[in-house]
């Protein structure tokens, strides 16, 4: 029984969790309660603050588990088209079109990013959240922009272009691109600006 129990606590950790994102993407975290998560897992107030603090400490745990299956998913992904093509440039043209791919797979397309709805709600978290939260775009920075400089070593860019920009794109598509798609209801938005970038950054290295 002793070493069932961890086990059994894991789980109704991750189904809070699992169950927090869904509602926070669906409706923000400041109309998410702890009545309709205990509701939804089948548990009581007591067995929610076994496992957090308060909504605070959900919301940090939420966002921190976000943030590691997204990297998880990235360094994957990749990894992969990497393995495909061992060259910088077309190694990232191919993980360009694979996370395209990913996407179009969705069945309802992207389910949301938990990094742009606690920003529209900034005011509502602990600077440790906040700061978390800008960290995660800082890391997504970092990624592309190694990623580019290695390319530029091989390719020097056609244009003019700062590298930092360039990277923060990523971001700025990935984001508006979910949004895009839930307001016109076309899961197929997001995978589209995936392949336009894809072409844009075939253009700086490569020209036209």
């Amino acid at each position: 029984m002793a070493g069932m129990l961890p086990k059994r606590n894991v789980d109704t950790r991750e189904q809070l969790l699992v169950i927090a994102e869904q509602l926070v993407l669906d409706k923000g975290f400041a109309a998410t309660s702890i009545d309709e998560l205990i509701a939804a897992v089948g548990i009581t107030k007591s067995g929610f603050f076994y496992h957090f603090k308060g909504k605070e400490e959900l919301a940090k745990a939420l966002l921190q588990r976000y943030i590691d299956r997204e990297e998880e998913m990235l360094n994957d992904l990749f990894r992969r088209a990497r393995e495909l093509h061992e060259d910088p440039l077309h190694g990232f043209l191919v993980g360009l079109k694979m996370f395209a791919e990913m996407m179009s797979d969705l069945p309802d397309g992207h389910p949301g990013c938990l990094v742009a709805s606690y920003c529209y709600q900034e005011n509502l978290f602990r600077k440790d959240v906040v700061a978390l939260n800008r960290e995660a775009v800082l890391a997504w920075r970092r990624r592309f922009r190694e990623i580019f400089d290695q390319i530029a070593e091989r390719y020097p860019p056609r244009l003019d272009v700062d590298f930092d920009a360039l990277a923060d794109m990523v971001s700025v598509l990935v984001d508006g691109g979910i949004i895009i798609s839930k307001v016109v209801r076309d899961k197929n938005v997001l995978p589209q600006q995936v392949m336009l970038f894809r072409e844009y950054i075939r253009v700086i290295f490569l020209g036209m």
